[in-house]
C-alpha cells in the first residue's frame, strides 16, 4: 500500500536535515479574557460556509472532509467562540513550534497561553491538515480518504483526545449532519500516489518533531451524559453555562433531550 513503511525503508524519504533555528513569534495582538461564545450561528450555516475548503484539503491530503468539519464544529462551537472569532482559529493550535506569524493570548490550561491567528479561517483549515502531518498520525492518512469511523478512532487512538468518548463525538456530529455526504473515494492507483506524498512530507518533518510536540496538547472536553430528569438548564447550571451556550456547543434547535445523549459542556 503505497509507502505504509516509510519510517523504515522507504524510498522517498529525504535525508534528515537539521531544524531551522526558530523565529520569535510576534507580539500578541490582542489578550482574551472573556472565554464566552460571541454569537449564535447554527451548524447548518457553519458547514455551508467552510464545506469547500474541507474537501479541498481531503482532495489535497486525504483527510475525510467529515473529519474536518466535525473537528471545527466542536472545537469551535460551529465558528461560534472567541478564539474562531478573534483569531480565525478553529482548531485550538497553539503557536509554539517555530511559528511566526501573528499570535493571541488566552487562557486555557493555564493562563494567557499562546495561540495563532490566521488571516482567515481557511488558513487554519489548511494548518490543521499540516498540525496532523506528524509521525504520530501517519498511520491515519493509511486509511480510505472516506473512512470517517477508522479516522475518529485513530485520532483517539494516537492521543489527539484525551476524553474517551471523542470518537463517539466526531460520529455523531457527522451522522447527525450527514457529513459524510462531503466524503469521496479515490482510486487505488491515486491513494497510493497521495500516501506516498504526503508520507515523505511527513518524513521530512521528523527531525523536527521534538520542537513542535507542544504545539497542541490533546484535546480537552468535558462531556456529560443526560441523565433522568435532566433539563438543558439543569445541566447549564451545573456547568457554569447558560442554557444558549448548551445549545450553540451541541448544535441544538430546541430543549428536549434525550437519556444517555452526550453533551458537550465546556467551552
Amino acid at each position: 500500500m503505497g509507502c505504509v513503511l516509510f519510517l523504515a525503508s522507504c524510498s522517498v524519504r529525504k535525508p534528515a536535515s537539521k531544524p531551522a533555528a526558530s523565529v520569535p513569534q510576534q507580539k500578541p495582538i490582542k489578550v482574551i479574557k472573556e472565554n464566552t461564545l460571541v454569537d449564535n450561528a447554527p451548524a447548518s450555516l457553519y458547514i455551508e460556509r467552510f464545506k469547500d475548503i474541507a474537501i479541498e484539503e481531503m482532495q489535497k491530503n486525504g483527510i475525510p472532509a467529515s473529519i474536518k468539519l466535525a473537528q471545527g464544529l466542536l472545537e469551535s462551537g460551529n465558528g461560534n467562540s472567541v478564539l474562531a472569532k478573534e483569531a480565525n482559529n478553529h482548531f485550538g493550535i497553539k503557536c509554539h513550534g517555530g511559528w511566526t506569524g501573528k499570535t493571541i493570548l488566552k487562557d486555557d490550561d493555564t493562563t494567557d497561553e499562546c495561540f495563532r491567528v490566521y488571516n482567515n479561517p481557511e488558513e487554519s483549515f489548511r494548518d490543521h491538515s499540516e498540525f496532523l502531518k506528524r509521525k504520530r498520525y501517519a498511520f491515519l492518512f493509511e486509511l480510505d480518504r472516506n473512512d470517517y469511523k477508522g479516522w475518529a478512532y485513530g485520532l483517539k487512538q494516537a492521543g489527539y483526545a484525551t476524553n474517551p468518548r471523542y470518537p463517539e463525538l466526531l460520529i455523531n456530529l457527522i451522522e447527525r449532519y450527514h457529513l459524510d455526504r462531503f466524503d469521496k473515494g479515490e482510486t487505488q492507483l491515486a491513494k497510493i500516489k497521495r500516501e506516498d506524498r504526503v508520507l515523505e512530507q511527513i518524513a521530512e518533518k521528523i527531525p523536527e518533531e521534538p520542537k513542535i510536540a507542544a504545539v497542541k496538547p490533546a484535546v480537552k472536553m468535558k462531556i456529560y451524559e443526560v441523565k433522568q430528569g435532566d433539563t438543558l438548564y439543569s445541566i447549564s447550571r451545573n456547568f457554569g453555562l447558560t442554557v444558549e451556550e448548551v445549545k450553540i456547543l451541541n448544535g441544538l434547535q430546541g430543549t428536549d433531550l434525550k437519556l444517555g445523549q452526550l453533551l458537550l459542556v465546556s467551552k
